[in-house]
């Protein structure tokens, strides 16, 4: 069977990024229906050797496609407003931005960890923030085995998690031309700010990676904190995970967990230094695992070190792969 796909967002990073997996996952698509701004439309991109032209997203494009799945990165904005409408005309909608992301009757999904909640759906799908996909893949293997009691999140971003503006902040940077997307230079920099600073204090992204990685693994008292870093690569989002677990470990047992994990990579061969890079990642769909260490300083604590592609496993991919789930689990 086929299915009707539209990309929503279609000439964006993202969008780009969704055309490119469908393709190279050869995604059963009948009739592919590009959208983006009144500006973009009648762009022309390619999809296995095909010429399709990004139409005006707006609803009387949308009412007579008979649409399977719609596949959003165009903003919480347009989301909030053209989710719906591509819902009521059947379409389900997986959706890249914030938008819904905490609404409770729309599910928050990265498969390898909670594909349970993709049946819940009430035609609209959320995908969590970059960040959030790769730290929950590699701690939902720690949560069903020994329990979590705190995580501490320090993140280094790379600045396509920013979009076009982020990408071209850096590449015009190293030129020695000033930013437009990113409040300081980027380029030899580290810009410890991502999103819109909250009362508390925190950022907005570090709120997310909070309150969903809470949502996705339903614990809505898990003890967790962040702070979330712009730095100076071109893709792949890098972190430090610090977990208290509630049950002792041996060091030798969580090696082995990671090797025998859906979706991660264990790379931790630190005799000769190898170790998950960002440079390496790219291009790739797994979440990389290494630099994995007992924390000395508190009872059953873990040091992590994980790596992935942001706007592959962060974005497109694991958009693509719940639609995957969907439809072979129908």
């Amino acid at each position: 069977m086929k299915y009707n796909v539209a990309v929503v967002g279609a000439t964006g990073m993202v969008g780009n990024k969704f055309i490119e997996v469908l393709a190279e996952r050869n995604f059963p698509v009948d009739n592919l229906y590009l959208f983006a701004s009144k500006k973009s439309a009648g762009k022309i991109l390619k999809f296995k050797d095909m010429d399709y032209i990004v139409e005006e997203l707006k609803e009387e494009n949308i009412k007579n496609k008979k649409i399977d799945f719609a596949l959003f990165s165009a903003g919480a904005t347009v989301s909030s407003e053209y989710a719906p409408i591509f819902a009521k005309y059947g379409a389900v909608v997986i959706d890249n931005s914030s938008a819904w992301r905490m609404d409770p009757e729309v599910p928050l999904v990265v498969p390898e960890v909670n594909p349970e909640d993709i049946k819940l759906h009430k035609g609209i799908i959320a995908n969590p923030n970059c960040s959030t996909i790769q730290a929950v893949v590699a701690l939902k293997p720690l949560y069903d085995k020994y329990g979590i009691k705190r995580i501490v999140y320090s993140t280094y971003q790379a600045v396509s998690g920013a979009g076009v503006g982020g990408f071209t902040d850096l590449k015009e940077g190293y030129k020695g031309n000033p930013p437009k997307k990113f409040p300081y230079p980027i380029a030899g920099n580290v810009l410890p700010h991502i999103d819109v600073f909250l009362d508390n204090g925190y950022t907005k992204e570090e709120m997310k990676m909070i309150d969903e990685t809470r949502k996705i693994l339903h614990d809505k008292d898990l003890r967790i904190t962040a702070t979330t870093v712009r730095v100076p690569v071109f893709y792949g989002h890098s972190e430090s995970i610090n977990v208290e677990l509630e049950k002792p470990f041996k060091i030798e047992d969580i090696f082995s967990l990671y090797k025998n994990s859906e979706g991660i990579i264990l790379k931790d061969d630190v005799k000769n230094l190898e170790y998950p890079l960002p440079i390496e990642v790219e291009g790739h769909d797994e979440v990389y695992v290494g630099r994995i260490r007992r924390d000395f300083s508190l009872e059953n604590g873990l040091n992590l070190w994980v790596v992935a592609d942001n706007i592959r496993k962060g974005a497109a991919l694991n958009a693509i792969q719940i639609a995957e789930h969907m439809i072979t689990n129908d």
